[in-house]
């Protein structure tokens, strides 16, 4: 069990991810912290979904970790507490970590600091992201664990080829990805790796007849 926050943090612990590159130290809000996410797959947990520690973050981080990232422009979409988000920032990119929770980001931006880390965040809705399409074009997209429900995927869909000409997606083995899976050669080639344990590595390149 993680060891408390000091005193008048106590709905936050403080927890250690271990990475190739060194260690990320973050706080993570209590109600989360005892929620390993090592179960069957479909599990979802009663908590907000940003505030747990995903295998599927923690495994795009460390895919992440040694990779000549500093200078680019990286862009995480659905970053919860944003594990990839901080590696990429630690390897010298300019990252934009977005997600739909107000709490989330204001978080990742304490972890940032906490970690001596630079980076922008955005609250922003799939449906609504023309800001961030505005923004671009970044030259690395990262996801993780985002391919769960049909109308998200149809989102991501649409918004992917508007972001950049590359995407990694970290999905831990949830059957809904193949719906993804079939529909995004039309605009992509994608190759697969394995991460860890049940979590794939998609890496989406955009094809050469695409503008």
């Amino acid at each position: 069990m993680p060891a408390r926050a000091r005193p008048g943090e106590e709905e936050l612990v403080p927890r250690r991810v271990e990475l190739p590159d060194g260690d990320l130290r973050l706080l993570q809000p209590d109600e989360a912290a005892e929620l390993p996410d090592d179960g069957p797959t479909e599990w979802a947990p009663v908590v907000p979904y940003w505030s747990v520690l995903w295998r599927s973050g923690v495994a795009l981080g460390r895919e992440l970790a040694g990779e000549p990232l500093a200078g680019r422009r990286v862009l995480e979409l659905g970053c919860g507490l944003g594990v990839p988000s901080l590696v990429a920032a630690r390897a010298g990119a300019e990252v934009l970590a977005t997600d739909e929770s107000a709490e989330a980001l204001e978080l990742l931006e304490r972890n940032a600091r906490a970690n001596e880390l630079e980076l922008a965040t955005a609250r922003i809705d799939w449906n609504a992201a023309g800001e961030l399409v505005a923004a671009g074009p970044f030259d690395l997209v990262l996801a993780a664990d985002v391919l769960y429900q049909l109308p998200k995927i149809y989102e991501m869909l649409a918004l992917l080829p508007r972001l950049g000409p590359e995407v990694w997606i970290a999905n831990p083995g949830r059957s809904m990805a193949q719906v993804f899976l079939d529909r995004a050669p039309r605009h992509w080639s994608v190759e697969t790796s394995g991460g860890e344990e049940v979590v794939q590595i998609y890496r989406l390149r955009r094809r050469r007849d695409e503008p």
